[in-house]
């Protein structure tokens, strides 16, 4: 076994020696709730998934999130101005609070912590602050009498609801609140007017989400990388990283330089553990008719080496990769399994299919 540099030992060790002291700060609870957000993204940075620090400190995953990113929040708060009895107020409670506001500008989450800490907000009216402020921002212009306060934009929603709606007893809700959150006297006077003025503004229906559930396996396709077009030798082959789809959608991470070619969800390619594709001409398959040559996609599984009688494989023949049946157990290496080849869709006159209605019975 080779020693590592003192350099490297140390650097471990220092590392070992902070990650059980952060652990132990939080299996005691030590501190508040800030630090510990700040301790848990240090463990998860320097290698600790959320289950082994739940293990050892008992702070469950959904919790170390809520603390992570409320920590996060509230270093905003002192770096955008929050005044000191709301950053006092946060730095002991409110965790749940502040990841609320995780969507906004640094900006937006220091003026909204301190509205929603002078008027003593729980966490549910804090998401409705968050969304106010948000949706806010994404005017082009400030509406007239409003201002870009956050309470303002609260007091704005308030004021576009209220409109909106013919109950009285709702209509009234909302006047209350927005009076209740407005900042500015513009902001308030638009609010009052709504007290004399009984017009609704018919709310525009949001359109329906585009939703889509895939039926069957063979609407997800796989994702395969391709080698290349022969000739190829067997290092090309053998260079094609493993690829590991991440489930539910079959996505596929990769780095550096890579094509990739979309395959229907086919049972012998969901099948296949390792499967590469390479682009080939049909001539370079035996047993298979000269008179319409054409490219095909053969799909290697590269985990099935094994050779058996009813299968083709592909080797490497003087250096170059190869397409082979073998009646017995051949004395070259198997570099893997054919298991499909794809012809390209079959495409008609190209003319006729400028004009759809020209091909319909």
């Amino acid at each position: 076994m080779t020693d590592l540099p003192p350099n490297t030992q140390n650097s471990e060790n220092t590392t070992n020696d902070d990650a059980a002291q952060l652990l132990q700060k939080l299996r005691q609870k030590q501190g508040n709730w800030v630090e510990w957000g700040t301790a848990i993204a240090s463990l998860q940075k320097t290698g600790y998934n959320p289950q082994e620090i739940f293990e050892a400190t008992g702070f469950e995953p959904i919790q170390q999130n809520q603390v992570i990113v409320g920590s996060q929040v509230y270093n905003s708060l002192e770096k955008f101005g929050a005044s000191e009895a709301t950053r006092s107020h946060y730095s002991t409670r409110g965790s749940d609070i502040l990841y609320e506001l995780r969507l906004l500008t640094q900006e937006e989450r220091a003026t909204a912590a301190e509205l929603i800490y002078v008027h003593k907000l729980d966490a549910d009216e804090a998401r409705e602050v968050a969304k106010a402020v948000k949706e806010f921002s994404y005017l082009r212009t400030l509406p007239e009498g409003f201002s870009n306060h956050p309470g303002d934009a609260v007091a704005y929603q308030s004021w576009k609801l209220a409109r909106q709606n013919s109950d009285l007893q709702e209509r009234s809700r909302l006047i209350a609140k927005g009076l209740r959150f407005a900042h500015t006297p513009a902001a308030r006077k638009q609010i009052e007017q709504l007290l004399t003025d009984f017009t609704t503004v018919p709310k525009r229906p949001a359109p329906i989400l585009p939703f889509y559930r895939l039926e069957s396996e063979e609407q997800l396709p796989r994702m395969v990388p391709v080698v290349g077009e022969l000739p190829l030798s067997g290092q090309d082959l053998q260079a094609v990283p493993v690829i590991t789809e991440i489930e539910p959608f079959r996505m596929v991470k990769f780095a550096g330089e890579q094509a990739w070619v979309p395959l229907p969800g086919w049972q012998v390619l969901l099948a296949a553990e390792d499967p590469v594709a390479i682009l080939a001409s049909s001539d370079r398959l035996s047993n298979q008719p000269q008179t319409r040559i054409e490219s095909v996609l053969v799909v290697v599984d590269r985990a099935q080496r094994q050779w058996d009688a009813s299968n083709y494989f592909v080797v490497e023949n003087a250096g170059e990769l190869d397409f082979q049946w073998f009646e017995t157990e051949p004395e070259i290496p198997l570099l893997g399994r054919i298991i499909i080849i794809v012809r390209p869709k079959k495409i008609l006159d190209e003319e006729l299919t400028k004009d759809s209605w020209q091909i319909d019975e």
